[in-house]
């Protein structure tokens, strides 16, 4: 495992940004809950002044003391008490209202996120890895969460109560201030020193951490893999290892916190001594009063409190600026794959003619190597087209092209007589059914999974799909039938199970054009006989393209398209392409030739591989 590899998924650790206009990006998010960031402020700001009132209130308390009034004292306490409650009343609301306000902003964008990612092509995936979107979408958006949520009105709270402290601390007593504010960088300067060491060491373990996290990932899902090889030592101590180095760290880390906080300590405890010594001394000089000594006190804690809340939440408004600029980044991606401006709106129904026009195209990670060079041909309403050939011959590439996954570049690719490109995506794949070679398993019920193929279809109907699918049977012995769960990527699934039911979907679509790609491969004999024969029955009407490397599946084919290193070596029927020799006769003798000690399937897996 790569170092490093799976730190990005740690929210301590997403890159800063250097300043934080990047938040200006989430204003449209809060513009159409702008009532609520304003009632928010004004809690803020309310809590805030109640704040810096409540240490006058306390003056006065002490100091009520000391002027015998028993009816004075009892108002200054009532006082006290009243200010505290309007303090707690005024603190939950700007909870309630933050709070609400960044769960409403993040689901929003999520939600646009989610809606974007969707419907990009493959072609946008070859260059962003989908793990980094889902880093996109669940931990930027968690920091942002946390900053709307939390660290921006604690962030204006305590820069409201700096200044207003350090002026109300100014007014108690300037000497006094003077002093403690000279205090100061005595205890900046070692936070600043080892705070800098410590932030490395943190970063530094938590990447450890997450490494430690996607190794034990990564080994118990190959559990089976990992004992079948008798590896499980050496997984062990893979695993040991990481941990180990993690903990290294988080000792190195510790020790540095531990000194950090020694200092500190000290340092903030004897400043507060010292101006306590000071004022102390004034107070027995009558210079100051004892409730002003505490008026004093108390501004300084508060001071000292937002300074250090500011301290910390700096970093965080700088996390969250980065994971925004992320965000606009990934809201501002350009699909290579567009819809057209103005769509041509074809006559319905679609009739499911197909033609490709001298089309040449390499994938974009791979620009140097064409997949399709120069390949033309014409399908017809209603005739079935196997596409067979070598491994990377560029079957499959004809399918992506044709869902208009990809876009070629030179060429061009017709349905009903219009190049796809100057029609909208959604509108003519509703009319396409596809089954892929690696099929797709929804971790829900067998039930929704056919139901993919057409949402609004009844349980009759896909039923009666997987019957068509040779699926029912099968699925009858499921432990709750057409209700059971089978699991993430349908774990609980057999290889051939779930080929079955990607076939049920693409029978219920009931698409007049059907795209099977080794739709077949992981069926058994039997299955396989009586897959055939529902693909043949559901193919009639419709046109249809195959692609297998069994020839045996192609074989009442209409017509046969050869292809090799990205061309169209040879055309025809299974019977002329046979009698013409070729690529195609070769691969057919070695599938069907009746070889004794079972050594047909061998056969027919070099051809495969060939």
């Amino acid at each position: 495992m790569a170092r490093r590899s799976t730190a990005a998924a740690d929210t301590d650790k997403r890159p800063k940004a250097r300043t934080l206009r990047p938040l200006k990006a989430l204003w449209p998010f809060i513009r159409p809950y702008r009532h609520i960031a304003l009632a928010a402020l004004f809690a803020l700001v309310f809590t805030a002044a109640i704040s810096l009132i409540l240490p006058l209130a306390v003056r006065r308390v002490v100091d009520g003391f000391s002027q015998g009034s028993l009816e004075l004292l009892d108002q200054y306490f009532a006082a006290a008490i009243a200010i505290a409650g309007l303090l707690a009343l005024g603190t939950g609301l700007r909870y309630a209202l933050v709070t609400l306000l960044g769960e409403r902003v993040v689901a929003d964008i999520r939600k646009a996120l989610f809606d974007k990612m969707i419907g990009m092509s493959p072609a946008f995936y070859e260059k962003m890895m989908t793990g980094e979107v889902i880093s996109r979408l669940t931990t930027d958006t968690t920091l942002i969460l946390s900053v709307i949520g939390s660290s921006i009105s604690v962030a204006l709270r305590n820069v409201l109560i700096l200044i207003g402290g350090l002026g109300l601390m100014m007014m108690t007593s300037p000497k006094l201030t003077g002093l403690a504010l000279l205090l100061v960088p005595v205890i900046i300067i070692p936070i600043l020193v080892l705070g800098r060491r410590l932030r490395r060491l943190s970063a530094e373990n938590q990447d450890w951490i997450a490494d430690s996290s996607g190794a034990a990932t990564e080994l118990l899902q190959a559990a089976q893999t990992v004992q079948a090889y008798t590896a499980e030592d050496y997984s062990r101590s893979r695993f040991a290892r990481i941990t180990e180095t993690a903990y290294e760290i988080a000792r190195a880390r510790i020790r540095v916190r531990a000194v950090l906080t020694v200092i500190v300590i000290f340092l903030v405890f004897a400043g507060v001594i010292s101006v306590l010594w000071i004022g102390a001394r004034d107070v027995r000089a009558g210079t100051m009063t004892p409730g002003e000594l505490v008026q004093f006190v108390i501004y300084s804690v508060l001071v000292a409190g937002s300074v250090g809340a500011l301290s910390e939440i700096w970093g965080e408004l700088q996390r969250a600026a980065g994971a925004s600029e992320r965000l606009v980044e990934l809201l501002a991606a350009e699909d290579p794959v567009k819809d057209p401006a103005d769509p041509v709106v074809p006559e319905e129904p679609a009739k499911g003619d197909i033609r490709f026009e001298d089309v040449t195209f390499c994938y974009p990670t791979r620009p140097d190597r064409s997949a399709l060079k120069d390949v033309g041909f014409h399908i017809p309403p209603g005739e079935t087209v196997a596409l067979v050939g070598p491994s990377g011959a560029g079957k499959s590439t004809v399918l992506q092209l044709l869902l208009r996954f990809y876009d070629p570049q030179k060429g061009a690719i017709l349905l009903d007589g219009v190049d796809l490109r100057r029609r909208l995506r959604s509108e003519f794949r509703r009319h396409m059914a596809l089954v892929p070679q690696d099929p797709v398993i929804f971790a829900t019920t067998v039930r929704e999974n056919i139901r993919f193929g057409r949402l609004d279809a009844t349980d009759e109907e896909i039923v009666e799909a997987a019957r068509a699918a040779a699926a029912h049977d099968f699925i009858m012995r499921l432990p709750k039938g057409y209700d059971t769960e089978v699991g993430e990527r349908g774990v609980l699934l057999s290889g051939g199970q779930k080929q079955r039911i990607a076939i049920a979907r693409a029978i219920l679509r009931d698409a007049p054009i059907l795209l099977l790609d080794e739709a077949t491969s992981a069926l058994d004999a039997e299955s396989e006989r009586a897959v055939q024969q529902a693909v043949d029955r559901m193919s009639r009407g419709r046109t249809t393209i195959i692609i297998a490397h069994r020839l045996a599946t192609v074989k009442k084919a209409d017509r046969i398209l050869v292809f090799d290193e990205g061309r169209i070596v040879a055309e025809g029927t299974h019977e002329s392409l046979v009698a013409e020799g070729g690529l195609y006769a070769r691969l057919a003798r070695l599938q069907f030739l009746d070889l004794s000690g079972g050594e047909e399937d061998a056969a027919a897996q070099a051809a495969q591989a060939g």
